[in-house]
């Protein structure tokens, strides 16, 4: 089977690009390089199935000829982090919904099935529970800036659904929860990586707000496996999936975690999400994905628990 992968050089994409090359596939990837690097895929760059167009999905006639040619599209290519979005909310905007609507757009020409990779932020600010596919988002006031990215990835999964609806496009939507492991880096405000990298260092860890904030983080080869087995599922389609994992953890109790598990003598501090990011930023105090859904569909469950994850990220530094 041909496969296009857009952002296929992030961290996420690279990860994918390799799995479906071990599986036999042909792989297309698409990326701009502005999160993506290089780097991420120079164990496959040279393999006889890999094909790497270096260029935007906004630009349609490149789209255009790589849709028509290939069978199944993972679209994966977005503005992502948290740091990214508060600096570039333009950029974050047109890339999340032009380049979703390129996709899906091309994709109802040629008729080719699509995988979009949405977020947890979708959910916003709902912290009752653990979080399901059909419950109702909390979204902060539009002049938080915080709230572009979840309102973006909002308008993906309305479009990508009406394509389904109205056009009868197959599509899935994977909505990923924190996503973490090797070649994720911090530049763009990810924690555990950023939370590693200082330790290593022997610099402050900083822990943004309180720290009583929790998260659920899944090891991005798990991940994969469940993107994948999600669009070999004839049943997936037309339908939204959690892909995460249901255990939790605060952001204090990560800190402490990633200090012990690297020996480090680094001071744990706090700063506020104002000096942070500015004014006027705010926090999803939870986020854990009820997986259920996915677990019935194509038993889907995390195989690596945070210690293991954690390890996965020091060893990747230390190389």
């Amino acid at each position: 089977m041909k496969v296009l992968i857009t952002g296929g050089a992030g961290f996420i994409g690279s990860h994918l690009a390799e799995r479906l090359l071990e599986l036999g596939h042909e792989v297309f990837i698409i990326d701009n390089l502005w999160t993506g690097k290089l780097s991420n895929i120079e164990k496959i760059q040279n393999h006889e199935r890999l094909h790497l167009i270096v260029d935007t999905i906004l630009n349609e006639s490149v789209m255009n000829e790589l849709i028509f040619k290939i069978d199944h599209i993972y679209h994966l290519a977005a503005a992502v982090g948290v740091k990214n979005i508060m600096d570039h909310p333009v950029e974050t905007l047109d890339i999340n919904v032009k380049g979703t609507e390129v996709v899906l757009r091309l994709a109802n020409r040629f008729k080719k099935k699509v995988f979009i990779a949405s977020t947890s932020e979708i959910y916003g600010k709902h912290v009752e529970h653990t979080l399901s596919e059909d419950d109702n988002r909390v979204m902060g006031t539009v002049k938080k800036r915080r709230w572009a990215y979840a309102c973006s990835k909002t308008l993906d999964e309305f479009l990508a659904l009406s394509y389904f609806d109205e056009k009868k496009l197959p599509i899935v939507i994977g909505r990923l929860f924190n996503t973490v492991g090797p070649r994720q880096i911090g530049q763009y405000g990810m924690v555990l990586p950023t939370f590693v990298q200082s330790a290593l260092l022997g610099k402050p860890i900083s822990v943004f707000g309180d720290g009583t904030q929790s998260r659920s983080f899944t090891h991005v080869n798990d991940v994969v496996g469940a993107i994948i087995k999600l669009m070999d599922e004839p049943a997936a389609e037309g339908d939204v999936f959690n892909v995460g994992n249901d255990s939790e953890v605060t952001i204090n109790q990560l800190a402490e975690t990633v200090k012990e598990m690297t020996g480090s003598d680094s001071e744990i501090e706090h700063i506020t999400y104002e000096r942070a990011y500015g004014p006027g930023f705010e926090d999803m105090e939870r986020r854990c994905p009820n997986i259920d859904k996915i677990k019935n569909l194509i038993g889907f469950k995390p195989s690596q628990d945070l210690e293991s994850i954690v390890q996965s990220v020091i060893d990747y530094f230390k190389e």
